[in-house]
C-alpha cells in the first residue's frame, strides 16, 4: 500500500508517518514497500489502529458502522449510533491501551447502552420508533424546491407522490426502492420533459432523507425481540466481559500502574455481575445458570439454548483461575481470582478422569478445586511469600516445583492426557489474589 494512498484516505497524519519512517516499512521516497508478505500485514496493522483511533467518540465510545456516500465529487462518511459490538472489537482490537480500555468501560456504563434494571447491556440504545402512518411523511418544505413534484400535484398526478386524507405528503406506495423510484420518472417523462431531468437528483436525495434506506440495520431496528430494540443480547455480553479481561491481562503482562491494573480488575467483576448465575431467578426472569440468547426490555430472558455465550464464559472462567498457556508451558496465576471463591466447609469435587472413570476428591476447607484436561487441580491457600506446585504422579509419588510454571515436558503430558500426572496442588499466597 503505497503511503499516498493512504495520504488521501486521512490514515497517514503525522503519527502514522513517524511511525512507518521508524518501522522501515518505506522507502525514503515512499514510492515502494520495503520487505514482503509481513512488511504489507504490519502497514495493514497501522492504518487499522489509526481507523480505530480517529473512530473514538466524543463521550468516549467508540462508532461501530460507518455510512459511506458517494457523490460526484466527494465520499461522505455518516455514523450511526453506539453500538455495544463497536466497543467490544475496539476493546479487543490490541490498538489502544489498557488504561484507555478502561475509560471505555466507564462510558459504556454511563451510556445510553446500559440498562440498569438488569445490570448489563444493550446492543445498542433504545429508541422510539414512529407510529405506521408517522412513516413516509415528505416535508411541505421539501416539496416545494422540486418543481416536477408542484407541476404534478396541480394536475392531481399520483405517480410520484399522493396527498393524503389529512393533508400530508407522502411517495407512491408502489415505490419500494430508488431504483423503482428512477424507473417510475422515466414512465412520466413524456409528459414532464423539461422538469424530470432537473429533478432527478433532489428527488432521490428527497427519497432517501425521507426512508433513509442505508441505515437500516434489520430486525435490530424494527423490532422488540431477538436482539432488537431494547435487547440484551447475552452472547455479545460475554464477549465484552472477555475484552474487558483480555485487557486486564495486558495490563499485567507490560507492567501498567497498579492503579490501572485494579481498576480493570473492578470492571470486570461489575460487568460480571450482570450476567446469569450472579441474579435470582426472579431477575433475570429464567434459570440463571442456563444460556439464554437475549432478554428484552418487556420480558425475562428468551431463546434457551447452547449459545455463544457458554464459549466466552469458558474462556474467561479459566482467565480468572489463572490458568494460561505461554510458550507451551502451563501457567497457574489467579491474579483475578477472588477470595470468596474459596469453600469455608470441606466438599467433595467429582471428576472424570484420564482413564474415563468417575472419581470422587475431597476438598479441604479454606481450598478451591477444578478440574482441566480431566486432570484435579486443587488451590490451597498458604502464608509463604511465594507459589508452590506439587504434582502426584501416576505412581503415586509426588514432585514439587517451586513457582506456578509447569515445564514444558510436564505442560504436554497434561495436554495429551497421558496418565502420567494424577493431581495437581498449588500452594498459592493469599497476596495473589485480586481481593486479598
Amino acid at each position: 500500500m503505497r503511503y499516498e494512498t493512504l495520504e488521501r484516505l486521512g490514515l497517514a497524519g503525522s503519527d502514522y508517518r513517524q511511525r512507518v519512517y521508524r518501522q522501515g516499512m518505506f522507502s525514503a521516497t515512499c514510492e515502494q514497500p520495503v520487505g514482503a508478505l509481513e512488511t504489507l500485514l504490519d502497514d495493514t496493522l497501522i492504518a487499522i489502529d489509526d481507523s480505530i483511533k480517529a473512530n473514538r467518540r466524543d463521550d468516549g465510545l467508540y462508532h461501530a458502522y460507518n455510512i459511506v456516500g458517494f457523490e460526484d465529487q466527494a465520499v461522505t462518511i455518516r455514523t450511526l449510533y453506539p453500538m455495544l459490538e463497536g466497543q467490544v472489537a475496539a476493546l479487543s482490537s490490541g490498538g489502544i491501551e489498557p488504561a484507555e480500555a478502561s475509560e471505555v468501560i466507564d462510558a459504556l456504563f454511563a451510556s445510553d447502552v446500559y440498562r440498569a434494571d438488569q445490570h448489563s447491556f444493550m446492543l445498542y440504545p433504545d429508541r422510539s420508533l414512529p407510529g405506521f402512518l408517522g412513516k413516509n411523511r415528505i416535508a411541505e418544505a421539501a416539496a416545494e424546491t422540486i418543481a416536477l413534484l408542484q407541476s404534478m400535484l396541480a394536475d392531481h398526478d399520483e405517480r410520484l407522490v399522493v396527498r393524503d386524507p389529512d393533508g400530508a405528503l407522502r411517495f407512491n406506495a408502489d415505490l419500494g426502492n430508488a431504483g423503482q423510484l428512477e424507473r417510475r420518472l422515466d414512465e412520466v417523462l413524456n409528459d414532464y420533459p423539461t422538469l424530470v431531468e432537473q429533478a432527478r437528483k433532489p428527488l432521490k436525495k428527497l427519497y432517501e432523507a425521507v426512508f433513509d434506506h442505508q441505515s437500516f440495520t434489520g430486525r435490530s431496528g424494527t423490532m422488540f425481540g431477538f436482539e432488537g430494540l431494547g435487547c440484551i443480547y447475552w452472547h455479545m455480553v460475554s464477549k465484552f466481559l472477555l475484552a474487558v479481561q483480555e485487557n486486564y491481562f495486558k495490563a499485567l503482562e507490560i507492567g501498567q500502574d497498579n492503579a490501572t491494573i485494579a481498576r480493570l480488575g473492578e470492571q470486570y467483576y461489575r460487568v460480571r455481575a450482570g450476567i446469569g448465575f450472579n441474579k435470582s431467578p426472579e431477575e433475570f426472569g429464567a434459570f440463571p445458570t442456563d444460556p439464554y440468547s437475549h432478554t428484552p426490555r418487556h420480558a425475562g430472558a428468551r431463546q434457551p439454548g447452547m449459545t455463544g455465550q457458554v464459549k466466552e464464559e469458558i474462556i474467561t472462567r479459566f482467565g480468572e483461575l489463572g490458568v494460561r498457556v505461554n510458550d507451551g508451558e502451563i501457567c497457574f496465576r489467579p491474579s483475578l481470582l477472588r477470595r470468596r471463591e474459596f469453600i469455608d466447609v470441606p466438599m467433595p469435587l467429582r471428576y472424570l478422569d484420564v482413564d474415563g472413570n468417575w472419581q470422587q476428591l475431597q476438598v479441604s476447607a479454606g481450598a478451591l478445586a477444578f478440574s482441566w484436561c480431566q486432570i484435579p487441580v486443587i488451590y490451597e491457600l498458604t502464608d509463604a511469600s511465594d507459589p508452590t506446585l506439587t504434582l502426584t504422579l501416576a505412581d503415586g509419588q509426588r514432585e514439587i516445583i517451586a513457582g506456578d510454571r509447569l515445564p514444558t515436558e510436564m505442560s504436554r503430558r497434561v495436554f495429551s492426557r497421558s496418565g502420567a500426572i494424577r493431581q495437581i496442588l498449588l500452594s498459592l499466597p493469599s497476596a495473589v489474589l485480586f481481593d486479598a
